[in-house]
C-alpha cells in the first residue's frame, strides 16, 4: 500500500520599500518523466496580481514565468504537492541491444541530441587517478553501472551539507566524503568520461521511520523527516 506525503515549500522575500519585480522564473514542479506519482500540485504566488505562464525547457522540465506588473514589498512562492511513496524497481526497463553490453557507442543522430549530457568537466589529478582504477572489462552495461555505483557509495562517506552549490570531483574525491548531490555530480562526470551519457537531477529526500525494524542492514531514521 503508497503511502501518500504532502509537501510544502516556501520561499519568501522582504523588501523595506516598493520594489520593481523582473520576470521570474519558477523551478519546483516534478519534471513529467518523474517515476514518483504526484497526486496534487498547487504554486502560489504571492503579490496576487500577476501573469503566470507554464513553460517547458528543453530537458522537459516545468517553468513557470511570472510577470509583476505593479511595484511590492513582498515576493511569496508556495508550493503544496502530494505525492505517493511507492515501491519502485529501479531495474524495470530494458536495454536497445546495441546498449546491453559495456563499453559500447551510441547511433550518430542520437549521439548528436545526448551532446550535452557527455560534456565532461576538468579532470584533475584525483578524477583521473579514479578513472585509472575502474575496471573496464566488458560486461554487461547494468552489472558495469551497479558497480561503479557500489564503488561511490564505498568510497565517498555520505553528510548532511548545508552550503549551497555542488563540490567539484576533486574536492569530493579529496574529502571522501559529500552530500548526495555531491557523489551524484561525481558520478556524472566519471559517467561521461566513460562514454556514457549522464544528466545531474535534483528533488526532495523524505524519510519515514520504518512500521518494523529491519532484521538486517540499518535500521533506517530514527524520526521522519
Amino acid at each position: 500500500m503508497a503511502i501518500k506525503v504532502a509537501l510544502n515549500h516556501q520561499t519568501s522575500y522582504t523588501y523595506d520599500r516598493l520594489v520593481t519585480l523582473s520576470p521570474h522564473i519558477i523551478r519546483l514542479r516534478p519534471a513529467p518523466q518523474c517515476r514518483t506519482p504526484v497526486v496534487s500540485y498547487a504554486l502560489r504566488v504571492d503579490p496576487s496580481t500577476h501573469f503566470l505562464n507554464w513553460q517547458q525547457d528543453p530537458h522537459g522540465n516545468y517553468l513557470a514565468r511570472v510577470v509583476f506588473p505593479e511595484r511590492t514589498r513582498r515576493l511569496r512562492v508556495e508550493v503544496d504537492l502530494v505525492a505517493e511513496l511507492t515501491v519502485i524497481n529501479p531495474f524495470d526497463f530494458f536495454l536497445e541491444p546495441s546498449a546491453e553490453e559495456f563499453p559500447f557507442s551510441y547511433d550518430k543522430w542520437l549521439a548528436k541530441d545526448l551532446r550535452p549530457y557527455l560534456k565532461k568537466g576538468p579532470k584533475g589529478r584525483r578524477l583521473r587517478k579514479f578513472l585509472d582504477t575502474i575496471d573496464l572489462t566488458p560486461r554487461r552495461t547494468v552489472d558495469f553501472l551497479v558497480d561503479l555505483n557500489q564503488r561511490v557509495a564505498k568510497l565517498v562517506a555520505y553528510v548532511i551539507r548545508m552550503e549551497p552549490g555542488v563540490q567539484t570531483s576533486e574536492q569530493t574525491l579529496g574529502l571522501r566524503s559529500g552530500s548526495c548531490r555531491d557523489s551524484a555530480w561525481l558520478l556524472t562526470q566519471t559517467l561521461r568520461r566513460l562514454g556514457l551519457a549522464a544528466r545531474f537531477v535534483s528533488g526532495y529526500l523524505i524519510q519515514l521511520v520504518p512500521d518494523q525494524k529491519p532484521i538486517e542492514g540499518p535500521a533506517g531514521p530514527p524520526a521522519d523527516f
